[in-house]
């Protein structure tokens, strides 16, 4: 595979296989059920019903008053251009935090409902927050924070991503520069083709533990020990201050920016292994 730094998410090499089908059979059981994965693919269909959201948009701010509500002390953000980010909070120990991100937009693409590229990780990380929320934690263990970003897409042609895309991230790693422990963002989590490597941008010591989190639970399988090329995205602005932090995506998504990302592609066994795979990363954290 040939390593390549692009643009809004990813876009590498052939791609191959079709999709059908829209939600799929039941979810082959795993060895943990604390991650709600029917209420998460509730959440995903309804971000996919409100249509297009690209930043800025009635329909992105619908959905982040509905973010902003579903969450412990939520509240907004602002981000420059009239965008926000939306965030919840937990308390932990230590002065630093831990981020759970996502980002809430999705391409200005005429049609374009973004159901993995901005659904799927919304929604996982909205039932992440709803069982952190009501979850014991060890007295050790950090601080959360559930970010939910605005402007990840370039609202131009992704020529120079960094700097016209993730607005939002580069905003919160500015704003709380110094004040953040590690990044975990969930991406295109929701495929049913589901495949998660690390990508070459991602602390490769945080990865590891997520890939031992996710064979506790017995979803394994979609995080293989691999490695493949650095990917600009919401945990890029974090990375670069030194910021241990790994981007959950899928690097062959076919449908990426495409009209076809859509409820036929996404499936709630991927939600499932992921939501259970980061919640046993987070609950372990200081154990």
């Amino acid at each position: 595979m040939i390593a390549l730094v692009i643009g809004a998410a990813v876009l590498v090499a052939a791609v191959t296989g079709a999709f059908g089908g829209g939600q799929d059979a039941a979810p082959a059981k795993l060895r943990a059920d604390r991650f709600d994965a029917a209420r998460a693919w509730e959440d995903l269909k309804m971000q996919v019903e409100l249509g297009p959201r690209p930043a800025g948009s009635e329909a992105s701010q619908k959905l982040a008053e509905t973010i902003k509500e579903r969450l412990p002390r939520g509240r907004f953000e602002p981000v420059a251009g009239g965008l926000r980010n939306v965030v919840g909070r937990l308390p932990g120990k230590g002065r630093r935090h831990v981020v759970l991100a996502a980002h809430y937009d999705t391409k200005d693409i005429p049609g374009f409902v973004g159901a993995n590229d901005g659904a799927s990780g919304t929604a996982v990380l909205l039932e992440l927050a709803r069982v952190l929320s009501k979850t014991d934690r060890p007295v050790s263990a950090p601080k959360l924070r559930f970010v939910f970003f605005d402007g990840e897409e370039s609202p131009d042609d992704d020529a120079d991503f960094y700097s016209t895309g993730l607005r939002g991230s580069r905003s919160y790693a500015r704003k709380h520069r110094g004040d953040v422990k590690a990044v975990v963002l969930l991406d295109f989590v929701g495929d049913k083709d589901l495949e998660l490597p690390r990508e070459d941008g991602s602390s490769l010591r945080l990865w590891e533990r997520l890939r031992a989190a996710a064979k506790q639970v017995g979803a394994g399988a979609a995080f293989p020990d691999e490695t493949r090329g650095e990917i600009l995205d919401d945990h890029t602005p974090f990375a670069r201050r030194g910021v241990k932090a790994i981007d959950l995506i899928d690097f062959d998504f076919p449908c990426w920016h495409e009209t076809c990302d859509d409820l036929d592609v996404v499936s709630r066994r991927s939600l499932d292994r992921v939501g259970e795979s980061v919640l046993r990363l987070v609950l372990d954290w200081n154990r």
